[in-house]
């Protein structure tokens, strides 16, 4: 099975950016679609953005216009660039498949955004 690997989290400030990284250990193109998401504490985990096999990107409300998602297909990677990050995006975020019966979750990486 696919297992995925995410990386690039950290503390930062509000109005900073991250870029986000999720290294999957096969192709990540035998999916329909791979997305990323986020859990807050006490939350439930919430879907942020999403990226279809044939390129088309989704982003949620609250992130659209300030993250942006893509992938490197020969990389077997998916990214996540998040600018303007505000005190909510706190959480841990996750990368998973969309559209498809997610695999087992990877350990994440916290987004920590404060002052």
């Amino acid at each position: 099975q696919v297992q995925f690997v995410e990386s690039g989290g950290g503390l930062v400030q509000p109005g900073g950016s991250l870029r986000l990284s999720c290294a999957a250990s096969g192709s990540i193109l035998s999916f329909p679609a791979m997305a990323w998401y986020r859990q807050a504490p006490g939350k439930v985990r919430e879907i942020v953005a999403s990226i279809l096999i044939n390129g088309d990107t989704f982003y949620q409300g609250p992130v659209k216009g300030r993250f942006t998602i893509s992938r490197d297909s020969a990389k077997n990677t998916v990214y996540l660039q998040m600018n303007s990050l505000k005190p909510e995006d706190t959480a841990a975020y996750f990368c998973n498949t969309y559209l498809h019966p997610p695999l087992d979750w990877g350990q994440g990486t916290q987004v920590t955004v404060s002052s």
